[in-house]
Parts: C-alpha cells; sequence; structure tokens
C-alpha cells in the first residue's frame, strides 16, 4: 500500500542490464521526475550500463556495480544508509532483490513477483502487455498515479561530445546526413541476419553514393571487418577502434538513419532522432518505438516472433529465407521517405546536455 500522502524524496530504480534496457528505462525516469519534481532520482545499473545515464538530468545519481563483491562492498553500505522512501525494480534479479532488501525502503515497487520474492515487495502492478518496451517498462508505475504518453528514451550528450563526433565523421571522410550506420551483428544467432553484405550492394546499385558506417561491440570487430570485405569498398566505413557508448550516440545523432539487428543502436537511434530499420528475426514487434520513422522488417513466418535465443525448430529461417532483394525493396522508399520527412516537433530534444551523473 500506498501511504496518504506520499512524496517520496530519494528514489532509486533498479535496472541492472543490458545496455538497451537501461535506455529504455529513461522515459520511466523522466516520468518520475515529473510526478515527484522534489525526489532525489537515483538508479542502481551495471557500470558497462552507466554511460547511457550520464548527463542525464532526471537522475541525480548513478549508482554502477560490477561483478566484483568485494570491490562493491562500500558500495552497498552506503546504499543501505540513504534513506530512499520508494524503491522501483524493473528485473528482480539478486543483486536488485538485495538492494532492496538494503534499502528497506517505505514502497518497495516491482511487476507481480514469483512466491519466493513476494515478501520482498509490498506494491505491485503487471506491465503493460503487448505494448512498446519503454511504455512496458512504465506500466509498473501506475499505482503511482503515473502513465507513459509518448515518451522516447533518452541520452543526453555535451555540446563537445558532439564536437568530437563532427571531427570524427571529418576524419573519416563522413558528411553528417549524409551516411547510415549499420549494426549487423547480434550474440544471439536467431536474431543475426547473414544477408548485409548483399543488402549493401543493392543499396548501392539504387543509390552509387549510399555510405555506410559498420557498428560493432566488443568482441565482434573481426566479424565485421570480414563482412566489410564484401562490400563495395567506397560504400562502407569501419571504425578503427571500438567507440565508446556516448561516441556511438553521438556519432549516429549525425546521420541519415539505421539499420540493423535488434539490438542496443536501435534504440540510440530513437534517442538520438534518427529514423531507424529493425531486421527482426525471432524478436517481436514489441521493440519497435511506435512511429512511421521506425520500421521492422520480418519474413512473416506463423512461428514468428517467437522471442527464443534458439530456434526451437532447429532452424532460422525468419533469417536465412529473408533475401537482401526482398529487404531492399521494403527498404528503399521508407529511407526516401524517412530522409526528406521533418522529425516530430513533439519529439524531445537528446542532444540537450544535463548536469553530469555521478
Amino acid at each position: 500500500m500506498i501511504p496518504t500522502p506520499f512524496a517520496p524524496q530519494h528514489i532509486l530504480v533498479c535496472q541492472l542490464r543490458q545496455i538497451g534496457d537501461v535506455l529504455l528505462t529513461t522515459p520511466s525516469l523522466r516520468l518520475l521526475a515529473r510526478r515527484f519534481p522534489d525526489a532525489h532520482i537515483h538508479v542502481l545499473t551495471e557500470a558497462p550500463c552507466a554511460p547511457i545515464l550520464q548527463g542525464n538530468p532526471h537522475v541525480q545519481r548513478i549508482w554502477a556495480i560490477t561483478k566484483n563483491w568485494r570491490q562493491d562492498i562500500t558500495l552497498w553500505r552506503d546504499l543501505a544508509a540513504h534513506g530512499f522512501d520508494l524503491v522501483v525494480d524493473f528485473q528482480q534479479l539478486p543483486r536488485c532483490r538485495l538492494a532492496v532488501t538494503l534499502t528497506r525502503a517505505t514502497v518497495r515497487l516491482s511487476y507481480p513477483a514469483p512466491w519466493y520474492n513476494r515478501l520482498l515487495y509490498n506494491l505491485a502492478h503487471p506491465p503493460a502487455a503487448g505494448t512498446y518496451a519503454a511504455a512496458f517498462k512504465a506500466g509498473i508505475l501506475k499505482p503511482l498515479g503515473i502513465a507513459w504518453n509518448g515518451e522516447r528514451p533518452e541520452i543526453f550528450l555535451r555540446p563537445e561530445e558532439r564536437a568530437a563526433a563532427s571531427a570524427w565523421l571529418h576524419q573519416h571522410g563522413l558528411t553528417p546526413g549524409n551516411f547510415w550506420t549499420i549494426d549487423p551483428t547480434h550474440r544471439r544467432l536467431a536474431r543475426r541476419w547473414p544477408h548485409f553484405a548483399a543488402l549493401i550492394q543493392e543499396l548501392t546499385q539504387y543509390q552509387p553514393d549510399f555510405r555506410a558506417l559498420l557498428l560493432f561491440g566488443p568482441g565482434e570487430e573481426a566479424e565485421v571487418r570480414a563482412l566489410a570485405q564484401h562490400c563495395p569498398s567506397q560504400a562502407v566505413i569501419v571504425p578503427q577502434r571500438l567507440l565508446s557508448l556516448r561516441e556511438l550516440a553521438a556519432i549516429m545523432g549525425h546521420a541519415a538513419g539505421h539499420l540493423g539487428t535488434c539490438s542496443a543502436p536501435r534504440h540510440l537511434a530513437v534517442a538520438v532522432g534518427i529514423p531507424s530499420a529493425t531486421i527482426r528475426g525471432a524478436t517481436s514487434d514489441g521493440w519497435r518505438y511506435p512511429s512511421p520513422e521506425h520500421v521492422d522488417i520480418a519474413l512473416g513466418l506463423q512461428c514468428q516472433p517467437c522471442n527464443h535465443n534458439t530456434c526451437p525448430h532447429g532452424h532460422t529461417r525468419c533469417l536465412t529465407e529473408l533475401s537482401p532483394q526482398r529487404v531492399a525493396k521494403q527498404l528503399i522508399p521508407w529511407m526516401r521517405a524517412a530522409t526528406t520527412t521533418a522529425r516530430p516537433p513533439t519529439a524531445p530534444n537528446p542532444l540537450t546536455p544535463g548536469p553530469q551523473g555521478s
């Protein structure tokens, strides 16, 4: 139950991972700040995800944990002593449950928990099923009088980060607005489309000056460089090193749009305000921001989407049989429209700097 009146002064939001999921939590942070303008909002997350939240004006502190319990012991002690009034747990992972236990918050809110977790939470609400992932998360906040109303994921970049991205593009011969970012990899086979090189060839036939910046994450560089060998050399650029999350976001903010698999860069595209097209594979439409700027391409098999990491039928036809010609046929008119349509005036400015998180 919620005390009446309830005006929390210190709120802890638990979202440990993954990068895309942390980004999809940012609309809920904005909504919490709007509902409780006098509260200090803190976020518990894993250290690799913390850069997504840096500079967010709705976040007063980032508790970035590692996988080293000894290293984090001071963090846990300080967290327990902080005096949170409200904890919102979006994941119920073991370290989230530890945080809920340590804080002893007056209100401990999450989605309905399994029986073995039920005593940890004194307020629960089911997420909004069948909706966009950010709305799904925000659905848990309904008991607080909060509802999602189209708020987008956000990342707040400093002017110097934008300037550094512009310089990086100039060094690599890319012109803002005249290149696309492409994320061709995924750690799950059920989400990794194998025809990106052929798609780039198709797109260069339609648009001879088509240029793409191929993105890669940790451990993916060799795979992406091998893919680039099968593309027209003038069409693709591969970064010489792994870009940081914030570098990636700043560079993507200058792109005409983004193409790729269902992974974090598709959510970054929404956050920085560029169009995106995603080849879905096993994943559902719930990861797509509901706007014509953002589209999903799928083969449309009866078993799709299954949301499995491994195909239960022993194949990945939803990916292998989705030809580059078919994808290009859908992409080309969309790309033409996406690059000539003004961005929605209601969209928040994702490049507005905010105070630095700690």
